[in-house]
């Protein structure tokens, strides 16, 4: 493997403090890449030169043809509970960290997915294809600017090879970027092997490198005190998060400890899905038999994710700490979701009356099947004249109606004028989400090599809040095919 020219500050953190979570790898060299779609963005944000995506340099690092002297590709070794059942036998089985990037004011892991098979690839290949790669691309895209804290993409590339799933797809593979890669498995992984040493060092370099916690109190901190800061702040994340998927209407479905993310941040998207017509039992991924991650069912299993994680917190803090701490995730959750659901509905004062009003406009949504991101951004519109816009969007106009003055009523306790509030509103109610729908246009055409859909579907989706007539289409309704995709974590 040649050594290629361009040149990066490249970190290895994560290596030179738990490097027995490690296996380094030579990439496997993927045929022929050829960039299908990249972010601007990224780019930017990593400091890379507006080259990157010309210079063919970046793109052989990055599928494997060509090296350099100063990274130290690796799988990460976890564990993880899939399905609510331990497994022991996970880790990067596509995926390698090549390396973290210091740029001036932050350092991100570059992670190729679909890198080749590794030691943790039990009997799988090692590569992805374009459809999963595109959809995790939009996926992180997409949550960024609805402002959820997610991982991010770089962008994808094709190769030349075809890889065999349900039928033969395009091979690919996705350049992806967040803070740190580390995820609750890792400290499952530690717990379950008896190793004190290591889950110390994990907790160590979590506390100081990874959240940088290391300012918030003094170096003479015992290692009970860095695992109370630690679990506490993954707590406090983890409760965020979920609370901005309910209010968007984002399911993730798997949510596997081994997906689940130290930082807090939408990670590993899989069969992922935005609500179409509002059913809070939706069930995006057509291997969740049971509904284990339906759409209402993800607060709960967070909680039961940051208790797998609390066990494992076992060895260094005391069950009173950890039932406190665990304590916190329900009220932190709903209060921003509370809070996000009452600006929603244009209320910037809180009532105690407001819980009830959201759950009947809810019920409203549920009961006729209407549109979640629709339904949200038509009340985003109403101005106190137009009833007929709301009571006509549903199916029994009566309770609508009945609704409609009760919300009337309630606006009038706000100080804010009707456009001030209307404003507020299309500021948190998105027009456009990625459907599955259009992702699925996107991809076909894309397989096709035609991947102007793809582009137009980006745009679109980094101005979310915004009008864009000129991209309207983009907002309908799904068709009903739209509406019954089965999305399978096949990748």
């Amino acid at each position: 493997m040649s050594d290629n020219k361009i040149q990066l500050n490249l970190k290895h953190t994560y290596a030179d403090n738990v490097g027995e979570l490690a296996s380094f790898i030579i990439p496997t060299k993927l045929p022929n890449p050829e960039w299908v779609i990249t972010s601007n963005e990224v780019a930017e944000l990593l400091e890379l030169p507006d080259s990157v995506f010309s210079n063919s340099e970046y793109l052989n690092w990055f599928s494997g043809n060509s090296s350099l002297a100063n990274a130290k590709p690796l799988a990460q070794k976890y564990t993880g509970h899939q399905f609510g059942h331990y497994n022991p036998d996970l880790g990067d089985g596509r995926g390698l960290l090549l390396g973290e990037l210091q740029i001036s004011t932050n350092r991100w892991d570059l992670h190729v997915k679909g890198a080749g098979q590794t030691p943790y690839s039990r009997s799988g290949d090692g590569r992805a294809v374009l459809r999963s790669s595109i959809r995790e691309f939009l996926a992180s895209e997409a949550l960024h600017h609805l402002n959820i804290p997610t991982s991010r993409a770089l962008g994808v590339f094709k190769t030349s090879e075809g890889i065999q799933r349900e039928t033969l797809e395009q091979g690919a593979g996705l350049i992806r970027i967040c803070r740190s890669h580390l995820r609750f498995g890792h400290f499952e992984y530690a717990f379950y092997q008896n190793d004190t040493e290591l889950f110390e060092s994990l907790v160590d370099y979590t506390y100081s490198d990874v959240l940088q916690l290391g300012s918030l109190k003094s170096e003479s901190l015992t290692i009970q005190d860095k695992a109370l800061a630690v679990f506490e702040n993954v707590v406090k994340s983890t409760a965020l998060l979920i609370a901005k998927w309910q209010a968007f209407g984002f399911c993730h479905g798997v949510m596997n400890t081994d997906n689940m993310s130290i930082l807090g941040i939408t990670f590993d998207f899989g069969p992922y899905g935005f609500l179409d017509d509002f059913d809070s039992k939706h069930v995006c991924n057509h291997s969740d038999y049971n509904g284990r991650y339906a759409f209402d069912e993800q607060p709960g299993v967070g909680l039961w994710n940051l208790k797998a994680l609390g066990h494992a917190f076992s060895s260094l803090l005391s069950k009173d700490q950890l039932v406190e701490c665990l304590a916190q995730y329900e009220p932190i959750l709903v209060n921003e979701y509370s809070g996000l659901m009452r600006h929603k509905l244009g209320l910037s004062k809180n009532d105690k009356g407001d819980q009830v009003l959201l759950g009947e406009w809810l019920g409203l949504l549920q009961k006729d099947k209407r549109d979640y991101t629709n339904s949200w951004r038509l009340l985003s519109n109403y101005d106190g004249s137009n009833d007929a816009s709301i009571i006509d969007h549903f199916i029994d106009r009566a309770a609508a109606s009945k609704w409609l003055e009760k919300y009337k009523h309630r606006l009038l306790l706000e100080k804010d004028d009707t456009q001030v509030r209307m404003q507020k509103m299309k500021a948190v109610n998105p027009k456009y989400i990625l459907r599955n729908y259009l992702a699925q246009q996107a991809i076909k055409a894309a397989e096709a090599g035609d991947n102007a859909e793809l582009e137009s579907l980006f745009e679109v989706l980094k101005q979310p809040f915004d009008e864009q007539p000129e991209f309207e289409q983009y907002a309908q309704t799904p068709p009903n095919w739209g509406k019954e995709l089965s999305i399978s974590c096949s990748s």
